[in-house]
């Protein structure tokens, strides 16, 4: 299986990176880019992680140590004393999202450096890697250290990553070579072969991909592809998109005793099984309009740089709302954009629920295009996470 290619580091460093999964695998959506980004530069790299069982479809390989530098290993083997005795000692702790590494982990660290007399000199620089976000406090917060005030690593230093979307934050995820791959991908005939690849039937319909949880304007977006003038091929991801759209379909039938086949003239639907990491940044690059949803497929999207949507995780406070505006803010997204963004997201206005607009590609290609160059000209978050634990060792 190919690989993704890189620039070897000039100081290659051991990384020990933390990840529990909560839901939806985000997290470990976003802590495998980062290890076999890492891995690719020339790093050593130990993924410790509560549940491996989504590598298995997301990045064929990782569990039988097929990528280079990196090792996938049981979180609950963070606390054998034997095998941590046996470990090399690593230069960068990353805590994926806030996770808390194992209280036997730190102290097989701390003690063994107070025992050898160099307890300033062995500590690993101690990186939480935080949640995406484009709110105004990333980049106060980005970069600031916290004390450890208690526990058996008492007196050492964590440091707040925040990736972002401005030159004051961490930056995104994205590959050396993803560019030249994307651009290689354009050029040949890239569409067409990975979608007979997936035994999609392709008549020349606009393309839609759905990465989704279970928008209440679910139904309404059928609607408005059907009835859009361009014929549009429907690309469905496995899990909890497809599970929506099929109870749709069958409340249709349900309610025209037409068969699931009738329910739309200018829509068709096809599901996809559950793709790796890199065959999912082919779907974005081949559809000419992406839902997606959570963290790692919104920055995967905008890399793709086509017209996208993005449904965000919603909490009980309406926390997300903000984060939400502050993105579209980010993106300078159009106002139709904008309001489409909130009638999916279901966050409603002084005057009621957002009705789902008409969507306009050429207006959205348009925000997302320019933010796809700017972002460009920034330094990624590898780069940028490998550069400041440089300069805290």
């Amino acid at each position: 299986m190919a690989q993704p290619t890189a620039t070897v580091s000039s100081t290659p460093l051991r990384w020990d990176v933390f990840c529990r999964l909560v839901d939806n695998f985000g997290d470990i959506g976003v802590c495998w880019r980062l290890c076999a980004d890492l891995g690719a530069r020339g790093h050593a790299v130990r993924l410790w992680v509560d549940d491996t069982a989504p590598l298995r479809w997301m990045a064929s390989g990782a569990l039988e140590g097929s990528w280079p530098g990196v090792q996938v290993l049981d979180w609950e083997r963070s606390k054998d004393a034997a095998l941590l005795a046996s470990l090399a000692p690593a230069d960068v702790w990353v805590e994926g999202f806030g996770c808390e590494i194992a209280t036997e982990f730190v102290a097989a660290s701390a003690y063994s450096t107070r025992a050898k007399g160099q307890f300033e000199y062995e500590q690993p620089v101690w990186i939480n890697l935080e949640y995406l976000s484009a709110e105004r406090y990333v980049e106060q917060s980005h970069g600031l250290a916290s004390p450890v005030m208690r526990g058996p690593a008492k007196g050492w230093t964590k440091y707040f990553f925040y990736p972002g979307f401005s030159t004051r934050t961490g930056g995104l995820l994205r590959e050396p070579d993803l560019s030249l791959r994307q651009q290689a991908f354009a050029q040949g005939d890239g569409q067409a072969d990975w979608l007979a690849h997936h035994g999609i039937t392709w008549a020349g319909e606009q393309l839609v991909s759905l990465f989704c949880y279970e928008p209440p304007a679910l139904a309404a977006l059928l609607a408005h592809l059907d009835a859009a003038p361009t014929p549009t091929l429907l690309l469905v991801s496995a899990g909890r998109a497809s599970n929506a759209v099929k109870t749709i379909l069958a409340q249709h039938s349900a309610e025209n005793a037409a068969g699931e086949n009738q329910a739309f003239h200018r829509l068709r639907v096809a599901y996809l099984p559950q793709l790796t990491q890199r065959d999912f940044d082919h779907l974005l690059w081949a559809c000419d309009l992406n839902f997606v949803r959570g963290e790692d497929s919104l920055v995967r999207a905008l890399w793709a740089g086509k017209p996208l949507v993005w449904q965000i995780y919603p909490q009980d406070d309406t926390a997300h709302v903000q984060k939400l505006n502050a993105f579209l803010d980010a993106i300078g997204a159009s106002p139709s954009l904008r309001d489409f963004h909130l009638a999916w997201n279901d966050i409603h206005s002084a005057n009621g629920t957002h009705p789902l607009h008409l969507i306009d590609l050429n207006s959205w290609s348009q925000s997302l295009r320019t933010t796809r160059e700017r972002l460009l000209q920034m330094d990624d978050l590898v780069t940028q996470l490998v550069q400041f634990v440089l300069k805290k060792r």
